[in-house]
């Protein structure tokens, strides 16, 4: 393991207990805590995009924000829905949001996940082709927004106003971004599309497929296959792959309260349906540091991966989560072969005041980023 980042779903709500009442609230939090993550020596502040629901949704202020508070963490995504994005435009936001940061941008993306909206795509104005599927019209924004992103010219020049023959590159342009470009893939055979396509892989939190065995054996198998078809490629510079997990170390009374009967109840993997597939899901890693520290140990999709994605719960505010990384970094990322990359201020857990009980949608939850 040689990264390790937290993954925020980005939830507000104004409800008992949450301590992100508002969208401003779990926006500066969410900068709040990379500047914390960062100061921890955690690796990367990774956030998800959704439409339509009370999460975080267009990315890019967020990630320049904390770019500008920050000076060594990545930020990134998990996922960008492509249904939603006009690649230029997102080609021009990605690429200044990289500059900012110093080449610090990690950009997942993907097909997307289940939403609340019927058919929100269209209702942002992007509708399949003639013989297109939204999966299709999603890889076709990708395939050109990182064609445009490598500098390369989209739009005819207009010689009356200064221009020269030929095509002109969106402004400002990162060529270096491109290899920084990870999808979220949800099944084994994307993974394989994934790494055909040159893209870094991010393999999601279920997998829409369930060949029987433990999930972090069909992930591990995911993972293979997509370096075995990246090498079959012939691309020149090595590729990264992550994995999300929901790991959740009990150090006091604090953790108790939230987590406890979770300990109990999510020590296994979960079978379900989505949109109509078999879907696999993870477990939880939740108990004492050292049992989770030989459980994660144990993961072959965590052992085969080299970024780790700490699902975090982020309606408990920052000090919370500032604690719970801080007992991760502490007591469980070590014994899965991470370690800080800069000097790190790493504290003893020191419990918190604990705030009403807070409902079940303020605790990290299995989502599919589909390919």
């Amino acid at each position: 393991m040689k990264r390790i980042g937290f993954l925020s779903f980005g939830h507000w709500g104004n409800v008992e207990g949450s301590r992100t009442r508002t969208a401003r609230d779990a926006l500066l939090q969410g900068i709040d805590l990379a500047v914390a993550a960062e100061e921890l020596g955690i690796d990367g502040a990774y956030f998800r995009v959704h439409h339509f629901a009370r999460q975080q949704a267009s990315p890019f202020p967020l990630l320049a924000a904390i770019a500008a508070r920050t000076s060594r963490i990545e930020m990134g995504t998990g996922v960008i829905d492509m249904r939603y994005e006009n690649p230029l435009y997102m080609a021009e936001e990605a690429s200044a949001t990289d500059l900012i940061s110093g080449g610090r941008l990690q950009l997942g993306v993907s097909r997307g996940s289940p939403e609340p909206a019927r058919d929100g795509a269209a209702v942002f104005g992007h509708v399949p082709a003639d013989g297109e599927s939204p999966a299709d019209m999603a890889r076709r924004h990708t395939a050109l927004f990182r064609h445009a992103i490598t500098g390369a010219g989209v739009a005819e020049s207009d010689p009356r106003y200064g221009g020269g023959p030929g095509r002109l590159p969106v402004q400002p342009n990162s060529p270096d971004l491109a290899r920084r470009i990870w999808w979220g893939a949800g099944s084994r055979a994307t993974a394989v599309w994934t790494a055909e396509q040159g893209m870094n892989l991010m393999s999601s939190t279920l997998l829409t497929e369930d060949t029987g065995v433990p999930f972090d054996e069909l992930q591990e198998e995911q993972i293979s296959m997509f370096r075995s078809a990246w090498a079959a490629a012939g691309h020149e510079h090595t590729p990264r792959v992550s994995v999300s997990r929901s790991v959740l170390p009990i150090v006091d009374d604090e953790d108790r309260r939230y987590f406890g009967l979770s300990a109990l109840r999510e020590k296994r993997d979960q079978v379900g349906i989505i949109d109509g597939l078999v879907a696999r899901f993870g477990k939880s890693y939740v108990g004492e540091p050292e049992a989770i520290a030989e459980e994660l140990a144990a993961d072959a999709a965590v052992q085969a991966a080299d970024t780790l994605l700490l699902t975090v719960p982020n309606q408990l505010g920052v000090d919370f989560n500032a604690k719970l990384l801080g007992n991760i970094a502490r007591h469980i990322a070590p014994a899965i072969g991470w370690q800080p990359k800069w000097p790190a201020a790493v504290p003893a857990a020191v419990p918190a005041a604990v705030p009403a009980a807070l409902p079940a949608a303020g605790a990290p939850g299995a989502e599919a980023s589909r390919g």
